[in-house]
């Protein structure tokens, strides 16, 4: 029987440079809210049995979603910080071997890529996240902002989600990093913090983060392309 894997979605986050009126993953991208596209390309993959959204305490839009009300979708209470999100999803995981964690505004997902994630991770002991090279020159400021060095781009990554790993290392490195108060930027980082090496796996560059206002034509640019995503 293949192997069944569960998500993490944290989603508590108020994405204050939207400078929108509610947080991001609630604004309408096509028929849809960014979150709902989310969780349907994760929910829609053979591979992927549940999904767990972390929500913020005052969440008062998730509710009332169609998605919301699907029965592969658990839903827990997040955190202040995207770490203590993802921990606290990951209670809800401990029946699983791995987990793949993914942000609650990164629309565009293809299983393409799913697929290509979880073929790296399962061949790597210490997990694997999608990403993209670099492909500008990279320059390194000061804190005045006048430019100092040219960064070698060479070996550089952009690094996207989802990111798999077993649900008990990124348990600990979460907990243990959470409790060194370590700067943890994504999953990765956490794993790293152990001395471990994940795995690097090529993913699409249109599969974008929104982040600022700019970017939702953006996505619905890339959805609207994107004939094949599932």
């Amino acid at each position: 029987m293949t192997e069944q894997f569960i998500a993490v979605v944290p989603a508590a986050g108020v994405g204050a440079r939207m400078g929108a009126s509610i947080p991001k993953q609630y604004l309408m991208l096509q028929d849809k809210t960014v979150i709902e596209h989310t969780l349907t390309a994760l929910l829609s993959h053979p591979r992927i049995a549940q999904v767990v959204v972390a929500l913020g305490p005052e969440d008062g839009w998730f509710a009332d979603l169609t998605i919301a009300n699907d029965p592969a979708i658990i839903r827990v209470d997040g955190g202040k910080e995207r770490a203590d999100s993802v921990l606290a999803g990951l209670q809800a995981c401990q029946s699983y071997n791995w987990v793949l964690v993914h942000d609650a505004a990164r629309p565009c997902l293809t299983h393409a890529d799913i697929d290509s994630l979880i073929a790296g991770a399962l061949a790597s002991k210490h997990g694997a996240i999608l990403g993209c090279q670099v492909r500008d020159t990279m320059k390194r400021t000061n804190a005045q902002g006048n430019i100092i060095t040219t960064v070698d781009r060479e070996l550089l990554w952009h690094a996207l989600t989802p990111q798999m790993f077993p649900v008990t290392l990124l348990t600990n490195a979460l907990t243990t990093g959470l409790a060194d108060k370590a700067n943890i930027t994504d999953e990765a980082s956490a794993i790293e913090l152990l001395g471990f090496t994940p795995k690097m796996v090529i993913g699409r560059a249109d599969n974008i983060k929104i982040t600022r206002p700019e970017d939702m034509p953006l996505a619905t640019l890339f959805l609207q392309q994107l004939t094949q995503r599932y």
